[in-house]
């Protein structure tokens, strides 16, 4: 098993994002790994749950992570969250990721979910992704 890329992932998946000015437009680089403290922002996204599994073979060590990217609004309606999480899924659709430990093989959507939280004020959309890594 190699967890020991997961920092790596994080940081590369953070950089990419942070980067993307149409991503930035519309979050206004409210983009974290825990919820803020304080207020939030009425609109951010959050890089959050990860499992990882051994994909470890003859050639290298490497796993699968299987990671959520959030975006979540108090905007009225899902279509600003949506805007947003198609952006981070265009963005993580097979990225060229450079990873300060290891190598990204392959990454790739699984599944979302968006819901109201918060008696309705609240939308939260779920996004599930893979990332196969090795490392070197």
């Amino acid at each position: 098993m190699s967890y020991q890329i997961a920092p790596a992932l994080q940081s590369a998946i953070y950089a990419h994002l942070a980067d993307d000015a149409a991503l930035q437009a519309l979050v206004g680089g409210a983009i974290y790994d825990a919820i803020p403290p304080a207020t939030p922002p009425a609109t951010y996204v959050l890089i959050g749950p990860e499992e990882a599994f051994d994909r470890s073979d003859k050639t290298a060590h490497g796993a699968e992570h299987r990671l959520v990217i959030s975006v979540v609004s108090n905007a009225s309606g899902f279509l600003a969250a949506k805007e947003i999480a198609a952006r981070i899924s265009d963005l993580l659709d097979a990225p060229a990721l450079t990873l300060t430990r290891g190598r990204l093989v392959a990454m790739w959507f699984d599944r979302a979910q968006a819901r109201k939280i918060e008696g309705d004020q609240t939308r939260r959309i779920d996004l599930r992704f893979r990332a196969r890594v090795e490392d070197n």
